[in-house]
């Protein structure tokens, strides 16, 4: 029987965050994909191997679960450097993208491809059995979708084929789920709160607090309001809110006023978060500063926000925290602290290192999966761990 490794998979609207075995490999691809031919141009094409796979990922994807099936695609950094790249649209649904599907398939097939899981069984054909976790909005968890996303990916094989790509180009990598978990994003947070990497109980006196969780994605937030160790889910709450349109609107703006064209919001993020030069760019050679425009583009979101934290948080009078999580919550952090501050004076606190918050979903998943693997573990294998512990 082929050994299943565990994929800890995050589709983030602005980014994907992976974990992969026992947290000896991860990976962060941008959320772009690009339309493209079978034989791209590459300058240099015997200098190919040098550059690093991850920003020139070229791939043909073959899925039964995918409405366009069989396509070549250009996947992450590479694809923000052409001019027919796609992000996720506001207002549509992860579960049902194939661009989610796309960034799912082409993570695992550069883990399998990269690590040394799993041997070519023929010339460049590599078969991987995976173990995965991975979430969905809360919104869309309640209306029953993760029962079908679930689906398209159980049974069927998925090939990934690696075209013009450093390193790996001919490799084809066939995938196949032994198990798929789908957890509410909300109940994940939580769970990264509480639980170290070894499943280990960190924050004791959260476990029995009731506590929201405000989860600010690209495309949609999340309140999750947690009680009795559970996501309340009669009391959580969905959004069709996110940071993508305001990026986009940040993004329209500079190219109308300073005539300078951003790849993706990928970079306006970067613009927004970055530690020097925050909230410049360069125009024509010189350093300009775009604050008005992130500044008024960002409060006004801040502010819807902060208007559904209140609006959940009247009816769940018995929270003591709300804890913020999510890439839009690093963009927006500073806007709903000074909001905070002005109005309500609600306890809210929010991750300091961005980077924690950023991959707390694909944390969260990793330790979701293998908890639940190490559950259902054959016993014999048990047994094996134990004595190897000993």
């Amino acid at each position: 029987m082929t050994k299943s490794r565990i994929a800890a998979v995050d589709v983030g609207n602005d980014a994907l965050k992976a974990n992969f075995g026992k947290m000896e490999s991860n990976c962060y691809i941008p959320n772009v994909i690009a339309r493209d031919m079978e034989d791209r141009p590459v300058i240099g094409i015997e200098d190919l191997d040098k550059k690093d796979p991850i920003d020139n990922l070229h791939i043909r994807v073959h899925s039964p679960a995918l409405e366009e099936n069989n396509a070549v695609y250009r996947v992450g950094n590479l694809a923000t450097k052409t001019n027919n790249s796609t992000e996720l649209d506001p207002g549509s649904s992860k579960s049902e993208e194939d661009q989610t599907l796309i960034m799912l398939f082409a993570s695992i097939a550069f883990d399998a491809v990269s690590s040394d899981a799993f041997k070519a069984t023929k010339k460049d054909v590599i078969d991987a059995n995976y173990t995965l976790g991975t979430g969905l909005p809360l919104r869309e968890v309640k209306e029953g979708k993760d029962v079908g996303y679930r689906s398209q990916l159980l049974g069927s094989v998925h090939q990934v084929e690696f075209l013009v790509t450093p390193q790996h180009q001919g490799k084809k990598v066939n995938i196949k789920f032994d198990e798929v978990k789908v957890y509410p994003e909300g109940f994940a947070a939580y769970v990264n709160l509480i639980m170290d990497n070894d499943l280990n109980v960190i924050n004791k006196e959260l476990i029995d607090k009731q506590i929201l969780i405000q989860d600010i994605g690209g495309l949609s937030t999340d309140i999750a309001v947690i009680r009795n160790r559970n996501v309340d889910d009669d009391k959580a709450q969905g959004f069709h809110l996110g940071v993508a349109e305001s990026l986009e609107e940040i993004r329209e703006e500079i190219r109308t006023r300073h005539g300078v064209e951003l790849d993706s919001r990928r970079d306006v993020v970067d613009i927004i978060t970055r530690k020097n030069d925050r909230h410049h760019i360069m125009v024509k050679g010189s350093r300009t500063n775009v604050h008005d425009i992130t500044d008024r583009i960002l409060l006004e979101l801040a502010k819807k926000e902060y208007r559904y934290l209140r609006n959940v948080w009247q009816k769940n009078s018995q929270s003591e925290i709300c804890y913020f999580v999510g890439g839009g919550s690093a963009v927006l952090k500073d806007y709903l602290k000074a909001l905070n501050n002005k109005l309500d004076g609600y306890n809210l606190d929010f991750f300091e290192d961005e980077n924690e918050s950023i991959w707390m979903m694909a944390n969260a998943y990793y330790k979701l999966i293998t908890d639940f693997t190490n559950k259902n573990a054959p016993k014999e294998v048990k047994e094996q761990e134990t004595t190897k512990e000993k």
